[in-house]
């Protein structure tokens, strides 16, 4: 595999970088090149192939994601910054998490306050905790398995 396929999933799924790709262009490109490619094929596949489709599909799988990427990609190939700097949002994506990590805390103090140690404000805290986990992945930083 080029080097250029380890650092795009775009084409390690053999996929153009467009924003307006679907969820099923993307499933199908996986689903054609893992036929192909798997280890457990009579011939042996392609192991190396295999693994870079699934960690590309992994990373295109939704359109957030390829979004993300597709942002990601763009400010990789801009001549315009000479090193790496923050993605725009960077700071209002550790916001929105902070607050968020708040909020969770508040509700589950207040649940203690208002009821102790009984079952039902673990329940109300273990419900925020699952809620700040549940959205905040959307605020932490994109999985890079390309660099």
């Amino acid at each position: 595999m080029s080097s250029g396929a380890g650092e795009d999933p775009f084409l390690a799924l053999g996929l153009p970088r467009r924003a307006d790709l679907t969820d099923d262009d993307v499933r199908a490109a996986w689903r054609r090149i893992a036929a192909a490619t798997h280890p457990d094929r009579d011939d042996g596949g392609d192991p190396a192939r295999f693994g870079a489709a699934a960690a590309a599909y992994a990373v295109l799988r939704t359109a957030y994601d390829r979004g993300e990427t597709l942002a990601n990609l763009g400010s990789a190939a801009s001549p315009r910054s000479p090193g790496p700097s923050p993605r725009p949002g960077a700071r209002a994506r550790a916001g929105r998490l902070a607050v968020r990590a708040a909020v969770t805390a508040a509700v589950g103090a207040g649940a203690f306050a208002a009821a102790g140690w009984a079952p039902a404000s673990i329940g109300v805290a273990a419900g925020a905790l699952t809620w700040l986990a549940v959205t905040a992945r959307h605020d932490l930083p994109p999985r890079r398995p390309w660099s």
